[in-house]
């Protein structure tokens, strides 16, 4: 069981990691040459946050372990 839950969470925290890096990509893309590319805008996207809540669930059951 304890095996089990270290390979779940570090799937989901590895799955959220890469999903949002390829999430960055696409916000980077869509962005017009136009608007300022800033960091507190790429990281506060709407689209970002269910990758964040992945990450999040990973470290959670990571936790919950101990």
């Amino acid at each position: 069981m304890e095996i089990m839950s270290s390979i779940v969470a570090m799937a989901l925290v590895a799955g959220g990691l890469i999903g949002q890096g390829f999430e960055l990509k696409k916000i980077r893309a869509s962005i017009r040459t136009d608007e300022n590319l800033n960091p507190k805008n790429l990281f506060a996207d709407k689209r970002n946050f269910k990758w964040y809540a992945m990450i999040v669930a990973g470290l959670l059951v990571s936790f919950a372990r101990f």
